[in-house]
């Protein structure tokens, strides 16, 4: 049976940092909003302490996820285990939105390897860390990384991005301020 714990300790860690692959879900506080969930993948998740995690945010065809964490904060973050014992985790907790132009930018992204395409970094304090069986989940063997995505930013270069994220990521699909840059 699943337990629940208010930090990140070092078997969670351990856990957090063999994953590939992790699910981040949002709302927005309007009941007839959209509820957000986005698989994320790339190593670009980090640990800053037991009660901090922080995740790069790609260019990617909307901005739900940013949109609902200005409005309101409330996040959810999802590992599943795939390969090995089963395991579902989940981090409860409030996020903000650090995107590349603000001055905290430059000291968080130090913990990443940086990747192309990215427009900012999602921080959460964590109020509530729990696990669950994960009995149901497949056993699936991980091959690689895509790197679509970071090839499309690559093409797209600074310019491009730029532009793209004015057209599509400027606002959320229920009418909410996406990036501000």
């Amino acid at each position: 049976m699943g337990k629940a714990q208010a930090l990140i300790d070092e078997p969670v860690k351990q856990f957090i940092e063999k994953q590939t692959m992790f699910f981040v879900a949002t709302a927005p506080l309007d009941p007839n909003g959209m509820v957000n969930l986005s698989p994320k993948g790339l190593d670009s998740i980090r640990i800053l302490a037991p009660d901090t995690i922080a995740y790069l945010d790609l260019t990617g065809s909307g901005v739900e996820t940013i949109a609902h964490v200005k409005e309101n904060g409330r996040l959810v973050i999802m590992f599943c285990a795939f390969e090995g014992p089963p395991k579902i985790l989940r981090l409860h907790g409030r996020g903000r939105v650090v995107e590349a132009n603000d001055p905290e930018f430059a000291s968080l992204i130090g913990h990443f390897n940086p990747i192309e395409g990215m427009r900012a970094i999602i921080v959460m304090k964590i109020q509530r860390v729990a696990d669950s069986c994960g009995w149901a989940v497949p056993v699936l063997k991980f091959e690689k990384d895509r790197q679509q995505l970071v090839a499309w930013a690559n093409q797209k270069g600074p310019d491009g991005l730029k532009q793209y994220r004015a057209e599509k990521n400027a606002a959320s699909l229920d009418g909410l301020p996406g990036l501000a840059w």
